[in-house]
């Protein structure tokens, strides 16, 4: 079963993503960009992230860069799942190394297409 990394500081989000991935996929969460790198440096090595922008001590940009810039984390896929909607903020995620962006609310559904959309690639 293929694991999927949520990075994301909102208990609301997360337990919706749980509940609708956890029947095809391995869900695994973290709270921030710090506890995502630290469980990465560990040996957990998922097969795609999503996360937020918004959230406490490391967000979602500075996660993408690190996650980028390291040899061995540069390949996973990000899915960004952010409120912030303006092209800007699509632009800095998308040239940062992010395969998609997509805009809170969301529908489960179309988030699940695209996570399989970009593991079958």
């Amino acid at each position: 079963m293929k694991k999927i990394l949520i990075v994301d500081d909102k208990s609301s989000i997360t337990n919706l993503l749980i509940q609708f991935l956890s029947s095809q996929y391995v869900v695994e969460t973290k709270e921030d960009g710090i506890e995502a790198l630290t469980w990465l440096q560990q040996g957990n090595i998922p097969d795609i992230i999503i996360t937020d922008l918004q959230m406490p001590n490391m967000d979602g940009v500075e996660l993408i860069q690190r996650l980028k810039e390291s040899g061995y984390f540069k390949n996973i896929p990000i899915v960004v799942l952010s409120s912030k909607d303006s092209s800007a903020d699509r632009v800095q995620c998308l040239k940062l190394g992010a395969e998609d962006y997509i805009v809170k609310p969301f529908n489960p559904e179309e988030l699940l297409i695209r996570i399989e959309k970009i593991l079958l690639r």
